[in-house]
C-alpha cells in the first residue's frame, strides 16, 4: 500500500461512523446479545451464506464445512475449538473435480481409521445429473484428494449422511426428489474403505407427506438411532424448512415419528431451520450444527451456519433442541499485504476463470469470462448482514472496466466502476448491461469507490479522489432497487469487479457492517 493512499484511508477511518454495540451478557448455552426489550438475540456462529453444514470433531477440534453451490474454490472449510468461534482454514476442493459442473452441495465430513472423508454432492459433466463424490484426506488442513462419483441413482442422489453401525460403515442419501412418487431417505452399506456402496440399498423413511423429506442426520443413543431430518422447503424467500426427527430400535427401521415434531423450528429473527449435523463433545454433549435464514435479511445473506445444544427428556427419550448464540459479526479488510489470496474470496467458476496477481501491497485482477458472461470476473465475498458498505481504491487507469459489485449471477448484477477517465454507475438484469449514470474522474489516481447496501437490494453510489470525502453519483432515486440479484439457492455477494483486456489494480477492499 502506498504512503498516499495509506494517508488517504486514516482520512477515511476517521470519516466514517462507528456503531455502539449492545451489551454481551451470558448464558449458559452460549453467548446472547440484549436488545432494549430483553429478548435474546441469537447470531450465528458461521455468519453469512454456509448452507447445508456439517461438522466433526477430531481430538479437541472442530472441523466443518457446507454447501458452496456454484462459487469456487468449492466447499470451505472451517475450524474451531468451541463450536462458536470459527476459522476458514481454506476450501475442500481449490480446483473442481474432473468429473463435476455445479451445484456443489451438501458436503458431509466424516473420520474413519485414520482418514477424513468428504462425501459430497455436485453434478456430472456428461448428463447434469446430480451424483455423490467421496474425497480423503490423512490432514484435512492440507488438501483432499478426490475419488469421484461414489453413487449414482435415477435422476439424483443428494444429501449424503455417514454412519457406523455394528463395526459398518453406511451411507444415507435423499432419492426421487425429481420423481412424482414421494421422496425417500435410502441408505446403503459402503464397503470398508468407504469408496463403493455394497449391495441393494434400504428405506428409512418417506415422504408420504409429500411436503419434502432431505438433510438428514443419524446417531445412536443408548438403545435407538435418531434420525433427524429436514421437511419443507429449503430455500429462497417462501421457504418453510424445520427438523423434525424420528427413532428406531435398528438402522434399518421401522422409524416412529416424534409425535411433537417439528423438535426445531423458526423462532426469534430466524426461520427456515434445518440441514445440520449433530457432534459429540468430549463432555458428552451434543451440539446441532444447521443453516438458517434471518427473517429480516432473507435471502440477501443467505442460509447462514446456527448452532443449538440438544437435551435429552429422561422420561420419553426424545430430544429438546435449545439455539446457542455466537458473537455479533464483523466486517472484513483486505490490504493484500499476505502473498496469497485471502480464504474469504470467491468467484463464479461457470462463467469466470480470475487470473490473480498480489504484488507490494495491490491485487492485480483479470480473467477469462465466459461469452455469454455480461458482468465481468467478480472477486466475492459472503456479506453477514443486509447494511453494509464496501469501498476500495483503484490505483491503475486503463480501458478496462474496474470497481465494486453486487453479484447474484452472470446475469444478474450491479456496480460501480471506472473505465479511461470514466466512473459509471451500471447494472446486469436479464444478461443485459444499462449505464444509470457516468462522470469523468479527470485521469485522478487513485480513485475511491464506494457502494453502499441497505435492505440487501437498495443501493447507493459513491467516488472520490480523497478518501472519506465521497461524492454521490445519482441515480434517479434515492436508492437503486436491485432486487432482482438474488438467485434461487444463495446471496448476492458483495466484491470487486473487472471487465475488459487489461487487469486491474485495487489497493485494498473493505467491507463495513
Amino acid at each position: 500500500m502506498n504512503v498516499l493512499v495509506m494517508l488517504a484511508n486514516v482520512v477515511m477511518q476517521l470519516a466514517m461512523c462507528f456503531y455502539a454495540d449492545t451489551k454481551t451478557i451470558a448464558h449458559p448455552a452460549g453467548l446472547f446479545m440484549a436488545t432494549g426489550d430483553s429478548t435474546p438475540v441469537v447470531y450465528p456462529v458461521i455468519p453469512g451464506d454456509c448452507a447445508d453444514p456439517s461438522v466433526i470433531r477430531s481430538g479437541s477440534a472442530y472441523y466443518a464445512t457446507g454447501t458452496s453451490s456454484e462459487w469456487a474454490p468449492h466447499y470451505p472449510l472451517f475450524k474451531s475449538n468451541d463450536l462458536i468461534h470459527w476459522k476458514q482454514l481454506g476450501y475442500l476442493f481449490p480446483q473442481t473435480p474432473a468429473w463435476a459442473s455445479s451445484s456443489f452441495w451438501a458436503p458431509e465430513l466424516y473420520y474413519h481409521n485414520g482418514t477424513y472423508y468428504a462425501y459430497y454432492t455436485a453434478r456430472k459433466k456428461s448428463d447434469n445429473i446430480s451424483c455423490i463424490g467421496v474425497a480423503t484426506s490423512k490432514n484435512p488442513e492440507k488438501s483432499f484428494t478426490d475419488h469421484g462419483i461414489v453413487l449414482e441413482f435415477g435422476k439424483e442422489a443428494i444429501d449424503p449422511f455417514i454412519i457406523e453401525s455394528d463395526g459398518k460403515l453406511y451411507m444415507s442419501f435423499k432419492a426421487y426428489g425429481l420423481d412424482k412418487r414421494p421422496i425417500e431417505l435410502l441408505c446403503y452399506q459402503l464397503s470398508d474403505d468407504g469408496l463403493k456402496t455394497v449391495g441393494e440399498p434400504f428405506m428409512l423413511l418417506r415422504d408420504d407427506e409429500k411436503i419434502g423429506l432431505e438433510g438428514q442426520c443419524i446417531i445412536k443413543r443408548n438403545n435407538y438411532y435418531y434420525l433427524f431430518y429436514s421437511a419443507g422447503s429449503c430455500c429462497g424467500s417462501k421457504c418453510s424448512y424445520h427438523v423434525n426427527v424420528a427413532r428406531s430400535a435398528s438402522l434399518k427401521g421401522p422409524y416412529t415419528k416424534y409425535e411433537n415434531n417439528p423438535v426445531l423450528t423458526e423462532f426469534g429473527e430466524w426461520k427456515c431451520t434445518g440441514h445440520g449435523t449433530i457432534v459429540n463433545t468430549a463432555k458428552g454433549e451434543d451440539y446441532y450444527l444447521y443453516h438458517a435464514y434471518s427473517k429480516t435479511n432473507d435471502v440477501y445473506t443467505g442460509r447462514q451456519g446456527m448452532l443449538a445444544k440438544l437435551e435429552w427428556n429422561k422420561q420419553n427419550g426424545w430430544p429438546v433442541i435449545k439455539p446457542v448464540s455466537g458473537e455479533k459479526p464483523e466486517g472484513f479488510k483486505d490490504d493484500f499485504s499476505a502473498n496469497k489470496l485471502n480464504n474469504n474470496w470467491q468467484w463464479d467458476f461457470r462463467h469466470t476463470q480470475p487470473q490473480i496477481k498480489i504484488e507490494k501491497g495491490a491485487l492485480y485482477l483479470s480473467g477469462e469470462p465466459t461469452a455469454d458472461n455480461m458482468t465481468g470476473t467478480v472477486l466475492s465475498v459472503r456479506p453477514y448482514k443486509p447494511n453494509y458498505e464496501i469501498t476500495t481504491a483503484i490505483i491503475n487507469n486503463n480501458a478496462s472496466l474496474k470497481g465494486l459489485c453486487v453479484y447474484g449471477d452472470a446475469s444478474e448484477s450491479a456496480g460501480i466502476s471506472i473505465k479511461n477517465n470514466i466512473v459509471q454507475v451500471w447494472y446486469v438484469k436479464d444478461n443485459e448491461k444499462k449505464v444509470l449514470n457516468a462522470i469523468d474522474a479527470n485521469d485522478i489516481q487513485p480513485v475511491y469507490l464506494k457502494l453502499a447496501v441497505k435492505d440487501g437490494c437498495n443501493l447507493r453510489f459513491y467516488w472520490s479522489d480523497v478518501a472519506g470525502k465521497w461524492n454521490e453519483i445519482v441515480t434517479g432515486e434515492e436508492y437503486f432497487n436491485a432486487g432482482f440479484l438474488p438467485p434461487w439457492d444463495r446471496s448476492p455477494r458483495p466484491g470487486l469487479l473487472q471487465q475488459g483486456n487489461e487487469p486491474a489494480a485495487f489497493d485494498f477492499f473493505e467491507i463495513r457492517y
